[in-house]
């Protein structure tokens, strides 16, 4: 029971879900509001419209994009000695830290804590317990440095800072694409200079969210076209809300989220084609009594093992949220 495999959706299933997601991409689209994305779209063969920043999908497009993904590619650590294989058949099962919560837990006794906000040194702090973790593969920041959220400089830059001092493992920033070139910088540094071995392995691994429902934002298509730019592989994970932000139906919601992570795809292998990219989630199920998305509901691990299934479909490495 190590490693319990959960089987949600048949093939039949996940044809008939491929299939719905190849008519929503191509009606009614995808907004994206980013213009070089719609004029890599426009080149491809895409019905754009500038006018409303719609952007529709031929489906041979869709297929063409997502055979050109590489089914598995090495995320690199600091030192090299902790580096993560992402594989799409299921074989290898990697494990990260959540984020990015703004709260940090003190233990006070016995049963008892308190909440705070969290700050840059308990997030370096966090990191090096990473680091130790033998059974935590890659570190995504589980908070952000609030004592830093509004100083006159960049608190992104200094939480990678943060975090890559203390733990040599694959990180995934929380990421502001103004930046890409700095933490393209901050890995030759680590490299000593070495730009070529900084575009080879990089240890950084950007990520962007759609907007649900079907909207791309500027920040998100810089990261999507940009990330390789840098040999950096892409994250597109989606964060749809089933009843909120997508459909109350699971399958419904399957098909939102899945639409929106092979735009993202797309616009990543018409910047790049055949760069490495991770089919991510965090979707879950809008929770009405308490206004908030839990991640840790029976719908979101329903729709966390759907997700998997369909990324393995695609031969795409996934990443999901959840225990």
């Amino acid at each position: 029971m190590k490693m319990p495999k959960l089987t949600v959706l048949t093939k039949d299933e996940m044809d008939q879900i491929h299939a719905a997601t190849l008519k929503v991409l191509q009606n009614p689209g995808i907004l994206i509001n980013h213009d070089e994305g719609r004029r890599l779209c426009k080149a491809a063969g895409c019905d754009v419209d500038d006018r409303t920043k719609v952007v529709k999908f031929p489906p041979e497009l869709v297929e063409e994009c997502l055979k050109k993904c590489p089914s598995n590619f090495t995320l690199y650590s600091r030192d090299g000695k902790k580096d993560v294989q992402m594989v799409s058949d299921g074989s290898v099962t990697n494990y990260t830290t959540f984020g990015i919560g703004v709260k940090t837990t003190d233990y006070v006794s016995p049963g008892v804590y308190t909440n705070r906000a969290s700050t840059l040194k308990d997030l370096g702090e966090m990191a090096k317990v990473v680091d130790a973790c033998d059974n935590v593969d890659e570190i995504c920041a589980p908070v952000t440095a609030l004592d830093y959220a509004t100083a006159d400089c960049c608190r992104t830059i200094r939480e990678v800072d943060a975090v890559v001092t203390n733990t040599s493992k694959p990180f995934w920033q929380d990421t502001e694409w103004e930046y890409m070139d700095i933490y393209y910088d901050y890995e030759v540094a680590v490299y000593g200079g070495d730009k070529e071995e900084a575009m080879k392995k990089p240890f950084m691994m950007p990520c962007g969210c759609p907007s649900s429902p079907l909207q791309i934002d500027h920040a998100a298509s810089e990261i999507y076209t940009r990330s390789y730019d840098y040999g950096m592989p892409v994250m597109i994970l989606s964060m749809a809300m089933g009843a909120a932000s997508s459909p109350i139906h699971l399958a419904g919601t399957l098909v939102t989220h899945n639409a929106e992570v092979i735009a993202g795809i797309i616009l990543a292998q018409l910047a790049h084609p055949g760069c490495p990219v991770v089919y991510g989630s965090s979707t879950t199920s809008f929770d009405f009594f308490c206004n908030s998305a839990p991640v840790g509901s029976p719908e979101l691990g329903l729709i966390s093992a759907g997700v998997a299934q369909l990324a393995q479909y695609y031969g795409i490495p996934s990443t999901t949220a959840g225990a």
